[in-house]
């Protein structure tokens, strides 16, 4: 239910009960399988499409953050480089010039 719908809200309740299981028991047994909370896995989940976005389709970084279920740009920008290491932009023209760079 993530993976495809990463793009919405997605409350714990709703992910606990498709599995069969307490909230407390989901909240658990998906942090010891993936290390993350399920708002932190998702959140990694929209911030992989959003570079994917930005890199292999050209998509600037405002749209990305929209489109992968960001409401705010500077939310985006602060997680996005939080992962990454670097603002949207400047981390995907890195991207950029180290592929140019291996071809």
């Amino acid at each position: 239910m993530l993976r495809t719908d990463f793009r919405q809200r997605m409350p714990v309740e709703r992910l606990a009960a498709a599995a069969g299981m307490s909230q407390a028991s989901f909240h658990q047994h998906f942090r010891a399988v993936t290390s993350l909370s399920p708002l932190q896995f998702q959140k990694q989940l929209r911030l992989i499409e959003a570079r994917r976005l930005m890199l292999w389709e050209g998509t600037s970084a405002s749209s990305a953050a929209f489109e992968v279920g960001y409401e705010s740009v500077p939310q985006f920008t602060r997680e996005y480089g939080r992962m990454f290491g670097a603002p949207p932009v400047r981390d995907i023209e890195a991207a950029r010039r180290k592929g140019s760079a291996a071809a």
